[in-house]
């Protein structure tokens, strides 16, 4: 779990922002979004798949 200290003088919006942007970095929200649901292992081989292919795509 992403952690953040208060630092003298700090706002709660600074704050706020930077445990967000710690959390995206981190992968929480994705990770968790992730395991929402059950995904069966060929529908997940399948996403993977086509994953490389529009990174491959995009390189070319």
């Amino acid at each position: 779990m992403p952690e953040v200290i208060l630092m003298d003088g700090e706002n709660f919006e600074s704050l706020l922002k930077r445990f967000n942007r710690k959390v995206q970095q981190e992968g929480v929200m994705a990770e968790a979004r992730r395991h929402e649901h059950f995904e069966p292992p060929s529908v997940r081989r399948k996403k993977k798949e086509a994953a490389k292919r529009r990174k491959n795509l995009r390189n070319a």
